[in-house]
């Protein structure tokens, strides 16, 4: 690759159902966080390639009880990005509580609180519109069959221009149903262009799906529709959900993603373009020959072309802006001061004192107690990142400072199954390295390996995470690193990718547990 292109994707991590906007010469991108906190990440570029990570809209999920325990695959689902009134909006759907809202006048905040716009069971991936020339607001949104009993549909809402209430009970303005072949019709991004709304939404699942594109003069519809970004001969499954952006010179691009097991969504960057042909017709009428030949006879003006003619590109021409030094969310982080970089959350709303701020450098995590001390799947103070998309090496110094027998502290690899090692403090006060594991979510913990003495308490911990996210174990307890027990396959929550993880904990009891150390973590790429 030479450095007038870029390879996808983009970002190799788990950046869940994207959404983008320009503002100025500058782009801001939110992903999904489901029901880690902070939740809503805000990503920065300015060439659409190169993002770091600036910051979180949402410090804590509401309303707060409700997460007080791990829900991996519930929360903040498919946000919607938005600039108007100088002001960031994101509009974001809790499928189990409804609709919400919040905003700031910087990227870096501060962001209000969230607002309810609408309450509802598997009220799903809403986005606004504000029509600059009507002087309208709306807003659309699908459903979340799990919840609802309904999907494979869109439904239309006025919304009061300040997005603080919807001015109507709603209406379906895309029924999938009546689409041959359609299914799973989601994740829709709502635009005005040409004088035509724009909704890009995906469907098919995704697997296995496709981006789709609709469109209408009036935004009630009706609604022709048009396959515009499909896996076709490439290696890009999906491709789904994301969000379409101009540059200040009028190139468009699209972003989405893309499945991949246990790395959760990676996100690609397409090039777009506006053109004619294809096929494409409304729902609510049949189809016609000349809806056949490309829609134009009926509809006027042109369609996006997404990719290669609506195939994923693996490599292209860079977008025509300035160029930028390589950049990527961090993952490394010493700790400065006790505290922990923007890159991490926390499995559930944070406690008071699960991470305590010093003088010196590294991570201190209080050995929380808890009655699931042997399953962190279940567990809200684990401090957590995404798993790499490429093959890396994760290593950390830990320190096991809690004298109480049953204290543990450990590197883990979390997901449906989960491993990790650490220390643990035993009944006579040594300390061992130990490694365990659970294969499925009703699995107990097992030991993958005979513990052995950590008589410092302390250990370098390593995992080597290879093609598949196999991930083979090891430890320095003063001796050189040894491997730890069999290779392990990370895998995914139902809609979460694998995180790695960080955790202090202790069994139920009275008092202060202590603490445990972390020092220097880093991910290295062979």
């Amino acid at each position: 690759m030479n450095t007038e292109t870029y390879r996808n994707p983009i970002l190799d991590a788990d950046w869940s159902d994207p959404d983008v906007v320009r503002v100025g010469d500058d782009f801001y991108l939110t992903a999904s966080s489901f029901g880690r906190a902070p939740g809503l990440p805000l990503l920065h570029s300015r060439d659409l390639v190169n993002w770091t990570l600036v910051g979180h809209a949402l410090e804590r999920l509401e309303p707060a009880q409700e997460f007080e325990r791990p829900r991996h695959d519930c929360g903040v689902w498919a946000p919607s990005l938005r600039y108007h009134d100088e002001r960031f909006w994101i509009f974001w759907g809790d499928p189990d509580q409804g609709i919400f809202q919040v905003n700031a006048p910087e990227i870096r905040g501060p962001w209000t609180r969230p607002h309810l716009l609408k309450a509802g069971k598997g009220l799903i991936d809403p986005c606004p519109l504000w029509d600059d020339e009507t002087g309208e607001a709306y807003l659309v949104h699908a459903w979340a069959k799990s919840r609802s009993g309904i999907k494979n549909r869109l439904t239309g809402h006025r919304m009061h221009p300040d997005g603080t209430e919807l001015l109507d009970e709603g209406k379906v303005i895309v029924d999938a149903d009546r689409i041959p072949g359609w299914f799973t019709l989601e994740g829709p991004k709502l635009y005005k262009h040409d004088g035509w709304y724009w909704i890009l939404a995906p469907a098919g699942s995704v697997e296995t799906g496709w981006q789709g594109a609709f469109r209408s003069r009036g935004f009630f519809g009706p609604y022709e529709e048009k396959i515009v970004l499909e896996q076709k001969d490439t290696d890009v499954n999906g491709p789904h959900q994301g969000g379409w952006v101009r540059t200040a010179s009028g190139e468009d691009w699209f972003l989405h993603f893309q499945q991949r097991g246990a790395y959760g969504r990676v996100v690609h960057l397409q090039p777009m373009r506006w053109g004619h042909g294809g096929t494409s017709r409304s729902w609510g009428s049949p189809r016609s020959s000349e809806a056949e030949s490309g829609g134009e006879a009926e509809s006027g003006g042109g369609w996006p072309v997404l990719g290669d003619d609506g195939a994923p590109v693996a490599e292209h021409r860079r977008p025509d802006l300035p160029p930028q030094p390589p950049a990527a969310p961090a993952t490394d982080d010493d700790f400065p001061g006790g505290r922990y970089g923007r890159q991490w959350q926390w499995t559930a709303n944070p406690g008071d004192g699960w991470a305590t701020q010093h003088s010196g450098d590294g991570l201190r995590l209080t050995c929380v107690r808890s009655s699931d001390a042997h399953d962190l799947r279940k567990l809200p103070s684990v401090l957590t990142q995404r798993l790499p998309g490429a093959p890396c090496t994760v290593e950390v110094e830990l320190r096991l400072d809690s004298d109480e027998p049953g204290a543990r502290a450990g590197l883990a690899v979390l997901g449906d199954a989960f491993g990790w090692i650490g220390l643990q403090r035993g009944t006579d006060g040594t300390a061992h390295l130990v490694h365990r594991f659970a294969e499925a979510v009703a699995d107990a913990e097992r030991d993958a390996a005979h513990p052995r003495l950590a008589s410092e308490g302390r250990a370098r911990l390593r995992i080597e995470i290879g093609a598949g996210a196999r991930c083979r174990f090891s430890a320095d307890t003063g001796d050189g690193f040894r491997p730890s027990g069999p290779v392990f396959a990370a895998t995914p929550w139902r809609w979460v990718g694998a995180l790695l993880g960080l955790f202090a904990l202790a069994p139920t009891g009275q008092g202060h547990a202590g603490a445990a150390a972390f020092t220097r973590f880093r991910i290295s790429h062979s």
